[in-house]
């Protein structure tokens, strides 16, 4: 019987998250539900474990490093590995904007959770990740994080000007670039996976439901994918 895997995927007491972990979980993954609110948290995984799921809430503030060493020696105590993280978490702030304008403080903040936290959370389990047979990175990026369709006056990103969560993504996909340079000779593989544009408390709009966004990451956290990738539903979409 092939040995059970384990996984950690950030803001997932909701939307996207949620989704992703109960998908996972279905597929019969043990999930640990990563959540800034301790009681959100607790909530959504006790409704996926009323459904017989394998979830278990853990506290995690990506702002806060003590909150995500305190996640990644709780993860260690229970197990001796992590086989999947799903950097998740995010957030997007309307105070954002054009470069002329944005808020300082808000793209900050988008800075901080979106590319730091997401860096913070896959330092503090890079260790356990080395330590499974078949360890998976997904981190959550959008096409907005695209330099190429950012500067194409025919993409309908073009005009889509929110400089820090723009930078705040195209920053996560340098993070998986690197990360599939220094773990090329391990078992470890890292993949920026644009979810599409999904309808969830971030934004308040969308065509997709978290349900249809949340498959492509799961196809990408089971799978064995080539490393250091930048997809999307329709394929792999220009760095």
């Amino acid at each position: 019987m092939s040995q059970e895997r384990i996984a950690l995927v950030t803001g997932a007491n909701k939307g996207i998250g949620f989704e992703i972990a109960r998908q996972l979980a279905e597929a019969g993954v043990r999930i640990f539900l990563g959540s800034r609110d301790a009681a959100r948290g607790q909530t959504a995984a006790d409704q996926l474990a009323a459904k017989g799921l394998k979830v278990q809430a853990i506290p995690l503030d990506l702002t806060n490093g003590a909150s995500i060493e305190a996640a990644a020696a709780h993860i260690a105590h229970q197990h001796d590995r992590l086989d999947i993280l799903v950097n998740n978490a995010g957030i997007f702030d309307f105070s954002d904007g054009a470069p002329g304008k944005a808020s300082i403080d808000a793209v900050r903040r988008v800075v901080e959770v979106n590319f730091i936290g997401a860096l913070a959370v896959t330092q503090a389990v890079l260790p356990l990740l080395r330590a499974a047979p078949s360890g998976r990175i997904v981190n959550l990026a959008s096409s907005l994080g695209s330099l190429t369709l950012n500067a194409d006056p025919s993409s309908t990103y073009y005009a889509q000007r929110y400089i820090g969560y723009n930078a705040s993504k195209a920053a996560l996909n340098m993070l998986t670039i690197q990360l599939a340079q220094e773990l090329r000779d391990t078992r470890v593989t890292a993949h920026s996976v644009s979810p599409g544009f999904v309808k969830t408390d971030l934004t308040g709009y969308g065509t997709m439901t978290p349900e249809e966004g949340a498959r492509l990451p799961v196809q990408y956290a089971l799978g064995d994918m080539p490393s250091g990738q930048f997809v999307e539903t329709d394929g792999a979409t220009p760095w």
